[in-house]
């Protein structure tokens, strides 16, 4: 299945199943309200109801205030070489907040404080079910689903401490969507083979796939959830690949104007114009 949240002209939101083209309402005011229902995945799939053309729609993120985002820093291989880096024992973790996620055609609102703001391309772990010290079963049954979302992060702010909360955490720049697809519609499952992309003004800048993830969702979950409970809604980001404008030489930021297309195979892509975000 493939679940969207989408706008209403009204100002709400409303979780759908995506159908082609077609929206069916579901009666949820977001996917993660949905997921936290008991029993979703079976009244999702048999619901029949009202319908949205989705042509028309706006999307909002795919969980529009998760209790937590969890991100995973440097967990490609490929991208922990490119900055210098050994390979990691454990995930490096930070978190994001709620305020920074935008839907998947949102513009991205570039602070004017930085002049470093980078792309970063991520499989999104979508969590449907409450998993504490999750066994690897568990932590299997735990994942809804996955999304595509883009840690857009300000790199200058990001590096002028050891911590990198402060870096990647500003308003509105953070796409996750345009829908969540359950593990039985992909490759591998709830251990996804997927291509990933990021392309800037039609350059591809990054291109991997999730295989070469070095700690897998399963392990992310399992990892997680040792420490805090994971909730229904709760969102992992699962770390970006090689590419980052800036490890390149010379390195390269995104300025206004810019569009930013992220996807992930099967995932559906996040189209996004770098607008400048002022003082108002």
């Amino acid at each position: 299945m493939k679940l969207a949240t989408i706008r209403n002209a009204d100002g709400t939101t409303e979780a759908v199943r995506v159908d082609g083209t077609t929206g069916i309402r579901l009666g949820a005011s977001d996917v993660g309200s949905l997921l936290a229902q008991p029993g979703w995945q079976d009244a999702t799939a048999a619901a029949a109801g009202a319908t949205v053309d989705l042509g028309r729609a706006a999307y909002a993120p795919v969980v529009t205030r998760p209790g937590k985002v969890v991100c995973v820093g440097l967990n490609y291989r490929g991208h922990i070489l490119e900055m210098g880096r050994d390979l990691p024992e454990y995930p490096t973790l930070f978190s994001k907040y709620a305020e920074t996620l935008i839907g998947a055609h949102d513009d991205i609102r570039r602070p004017v404080e930085t002049d470093a703001l980078d792309w970063e391309c991520e499989l999104a772990i979508v969590i449907g079910a409450p998993v504490r010290r999750a066994t690897t079963a568990e932590a299997e049954a735990a994942i809804a689903g996955f999304a595509t979302l883009n840690d857009v992060t300000a790199r200058d702010w990001q590096f002028r401490t050891r911590e990198w909360l402060q870096g990647k955490n500003w308003e509105a720049t953070t796409p996750v969507g345009p829908w969540l697809v359950t593990p039985d519609e992909l490759p591998g499952g709830v251990r996804p083979t997927l291509a990933i992309r990021t392309e800037v003004d039609g350059e591809v800048v990054q291109e991997d796939n999730t295989g070469d993830l070095l700690f897998d969702p399963v392990a992310l979950v399992e990892y997680v959830s040792t420490m805090i409970t994971l909730q229904p809604g709760d969102l992992i980001a699962s770390g970006t690949p090689g590419g980052v404008g800036h490890a390149r030489k010379p390195a390269r930021y995104l300025t206004a104007g810019q569009k930013v297309v992220t996807e992930v195979e099967g995932l559906g892509r996040c189209e996004n114009v770098v607008v400048d975000d002022r003082r108002r």
